[in-house]
């Protein structure tokens, strides 16, 4: 079983990608690959540019590492309630190529902030539109105040509820 993980976020320091991480390792027997959105680094999309340059490599590759995936787990940052621009530019390019841009995987979707609300809003608008994009969003998790909660040292979770939650969700749906 192949799994994809990636945060949505272009932070080299992305807690969401500390916690996409944490949780593909989480399943047993997987190949995980763990992409970073710095790899995926394309102009801002518009229509105007699209007509210039055509669709853009990278999000080809990009769109390439999903086809290769069993699973895909992806944890959300939240920039002022939405997506972070790094995530949206990558879906934006690559939606021009295919609108199933996640291609009937199988998905956990993730979020956290260093927030109460743990990517909350964010996760509530993933979970409403990235189905029409070919995401079958089996499970979500939010995981709050991601300081108090997450251990960096041992890249894990440290609130035992909270990480008993997680192991739970992906051991009974995946």
């Amino acid at each position: 079983m192949k799994i994809i993980a990636f945060g949505g976020s272009n932070s080299t320091q992305s807690i969401n990608k500390h916690l996409a991480t944490y949780a593909a390792g989480l399943f047993e027997n997987a190949e995980v690959e763990i992409l970073d959105l710095n790899d995926f680094e394309m102009p801002l999309f518009s229509v105007d540019l699209e007509k210039k340059i055509g669709q853009h490599e990278i999000a080809k590759v990009f769109l390439e590492k999903i086809k290769g995936a069993d699973i895909l787990v992806v944890s959300l940052a939240e920039n002022n309630g939405n997506y972070s621009v790094a995530f949206k530019n990558v879906f934006d390019w690559s939606s021009r190529i295919t609108k199933e841009v996640f291609q009937q995987k199988p998905m956990l979707l993730l979020a956290t902030s260093p927030g109460p609300r743990g990517g909350a809003s964010v996760l509530e608008i993933a979970n409403n539109a990235l189905p029409r994009y070919g995401a079958q969003i089996k499970a979500t998790f939010s995981l709050p105040t991601f300081n108090a909660n997450f251990d960096l040292e041992k890249n894990k979770i440290s609130n035992a509820e909270l990480d008993k939650e997680l192991k739970d969700i992906i051991k009974s749906t995946f």
